[in-house]
């Protein structure tokens, strides 16, 4: 899970991420005085959306990238906990203290292994503790897949995104209860064709491009956008309602 951004362009975009993070902050269902850990808060804009509905939240923001957290502590101020580890790892919480609930927002498919994920969250959880997530599941981002695929000389490695039912099956051997594991299309338009090569570049490409000289980052941003027949994203989330047993 543990990746570089560029925060500062990621999160000056018009992001799909704020919708998703709107929907999962619905069905969190706080009283309002829990300790929260937002898994993967990237630069913070759910965490604050979740900090202006229930301002007496304790808030651990955890992420990956330093850069990330970064843009978040400016968000987010003195006030809310930041920890910088990764999701593939058990994470380093105090374990006399125990979270109340966990949202994430556009996180989970970056981590290989979700039976480990959900291990490692559980772990900090207390009975009865509410996971609440989104994420990218079975059939995301295809014609972006495609559209790279076209702009390699060799056809790359094509990421498997977790679907409803092996979700549920790992949901339940790390110890919680199901409420609901399910898929939904969420296609993205960016009709501008510099904001769409921003937006690939810093949200979508970030990986490549890390693997390829600077002075190639821009032919192969454009090269994958005129992959696309379209500037549409063919976002498919993966959307989870969990309970620590």
């Amino acid at each position: 899970m543990a990746h570089e951004w560029d925060a500062t362009t990621y999160d000056s975009l018009e992001l799909p991420h704020e919708e998703w993070g709107r929907r999962v902050l619905d069905r969190l269902r706080l009283a309002g005085d829990e300790r929260v850990l937002d898994a993967g808060c990237g630069t913070g804009r759910d965490a604050e959306a979740l900090l202006a509905r229930w301002p007496g939240v304790r808030l651990v923001a955890l992420d990956g990238s330093s850069q990330m957290l970064d843009v978040a502590r400016e968000r987010l101020g003195d006030g809310v906990e930041l920890v910088h580890a990764d999701l593939t790892e058990p994470l380093p919480l105090d374990p006399a203290e125990p979270v109340d609930a966990v949202m994430s927002v556009a996180a989970f498919h970056w981590v290989r292994d979700h039976d480990l994920l959900f291990a490692h969250l559980a772990a900090v959880m207390r009975p009865g503790a509410r996971l609440t997530s989104d994420c990218g599941g079975r059939g995301n981002v295809r014609n972006l897949d495609a559209a790279i695929a076209a702009a390699l000389p060799e056809p790359p490695e094509v990421w498997e995104f977790a679907g409803v039912d092996d979700t549920r099956e790992r949901l339940e051997r790390a110890g919680f209860d199901v409420e609901d594991v399910r898929l939904r299309e969420h296609p993205f338009r960016i009709e501008d064709r510099a904001t769409f090569e921003a937006y690939l570049a810093s949200v979508c490409l970030s990986g490549y491009l890390r693997d390829l000289p600077e002075d190639q980052h821009r032919d192969f941003v454009s090269a994958v956008a005129d992959g696309f027949e379209a500037p549409v994203i063919d976002y498919v989330r993966l959307e989870i309602d969990a309970v620590r047993r």
